[in-house]
Formats: C-alpha cells, structure tokens, sequence
C-alpha cells in the first residue's frame, strides 16, 4: 500500500518540480536572466539530493532558451563540488545541446537556416561539417569564438549525425566545463571559508593546472579549426 500511494506524491512533487523549474526560467526571459538564474540556484541548494533533478532540467531549459549557462555551471561548482559538479553538469549541458539541436533539425528549420544563412563562419562550418563530421563539431565546442547556444541550434540543420554531435559535444565541452566549475567551486569555498591554508594551496595548484590544460587544448583545437574551416 505505501508504494502504491507513494506513486502520487512522486508524480506531484515532479510536477511541481517542473512547474517551478518553468516559472523560474519564463522569469529569467522576461525580467534579468543572470539574475533569476542565481536565485534558480538558491532554490536548487534548499532541495537537496531532488537539486540535481532540478538543476538539469534548469539548464536544459536554460540552453533551449539562450539563457547563459555560465552562471550555472559556476553555480553547479559551488553548490556541488569539482566531481559531481562536472558530472552533473556535462549530463546536463549534454542533453540541453540536443535538445536544441533536434529543435533546429526538426521543429525550427527554417528559422535557424534563415538566422545563420548570412553567416560566413557558420557557412564555413557547415561545408567543414560535411567533410569532417564529428571531429569539427569537437574542434568548435572547444573553441570559445563560437557561441554555444547558437551552435546547438546550427548544427541542427547541418549533415552531422545525432550520434556523432552527442558524442563530440560532450567530449568537446569537458574541459571548459571542469574549468567553470573548478572556479565556482573555489567560490563556494570563499563564501563558506571551510578550507584551510594547506587545503587552499591544492586546490588553488589543482585550479591552476585544470586552467593550464583547458587553454592548451583551447589553443590547439583554434589551430585545428583555422586550417579546416576557411570562412
């Protein structure tokens, strides 16, 4: 009996969930979008273990809507750690950057073809697509001169396959996204001053290494990209 009425307490807690999540991010796009983010991720560190739901969804939503993702992915740092912060936050950029992508393919075509069609970088990409694939969609997740919004939807309507853009999206965001979330999670640390003078040298030296990496891969994939994509 108690699994059987516990079935609806879940099902309304999700829609209320849901709800909640829609109300926050309809505020973010009518009112001041960073702002309503930060007060997303307040909300999110009062729920406990139901904040990863609910981060998830927020950023998924966040990427569909062209809200800024940075401030959730500092804020994933902060409220989660390094670890499950990156996890949880790659799960989510993940799946909010094929949202997109099949809203560009499927539902929203057109719009997307005539928003980038006087894009010569964009054109660029898309004939380096259709040559290169996966590798391309790669090289530009992890080169900051595209926007990642926009590209979610761009891609949509190039040649590249769902599985290969999932893969080198994914791939291609894990080092920007250990780096936000390294720094929000140093920023968690100031705001809480739970670490000593011993712990805060690892982390400022292990913060300094993830940055090193991050710019060294970022320099390289612009180097790659450069030769392949000739606006």
């Amino acid at each position: 009996m108690d699994s059987i009425e516990n079935k609806p307490r879940s099902k309304r807690k999700l829609a209320l969930l849901l709800l909640a999540t829609t109300l926050l991010l309809v505020a973010a796009k009518i009112f001041n979008a960073q702002a309503a983010l930060k007060d997303a991720l307040d909300w999110i560190r009062s729920l406990g273990t139901e904040g990863i739901l609910a981060f998830i969804l927020i950023y998924i939503a966040a990427c569909v809507l062209f809200l800024p993702g940075s401030v959730l992915t500092l804020g994933a740092g902060a409220i989660f750690g390094v670890v499950k912060g990156s996890l949880i936050v790659s799960i989510a950029s993940t799946l909010g950057a094929t949202c997109a992508f099949l809203i560009g393919r499927y539902l929203a075509r057109k719009g997307v073809e005539s928003k980038i069609s006087s894009n010569l970088k964009f054109k660029a990409v898309d004939d380096a697509v259709a040559k290169e694939g996966w590798k391309i969609v790669g090289l530009t997740r992890l080169s900051p001169i595209f926007p990642f919004n926009l590209l979610n939807y761009a891609y949509g309507v190039t040649k590249v396959s769902l599985r290969d853009y999932v893969l080198a999206s994914w791939m291609g965001m894990m080092p920007g996204t250990v780096m936000f979330v390294y720094i929000g999670s140093l920023a968690g640390e100031v705001a809480r001053g739970a670490a000593g003078p011993a712990q805060w040298a690892l982390r400022i030296v292990g913060f300094m290494a993830t940055v090193a990496v991050t710019l060294y891969i970022t320099r390289i994939a612009k180097r790659a990209l450069a030769q392949k994509v000739t606006p």
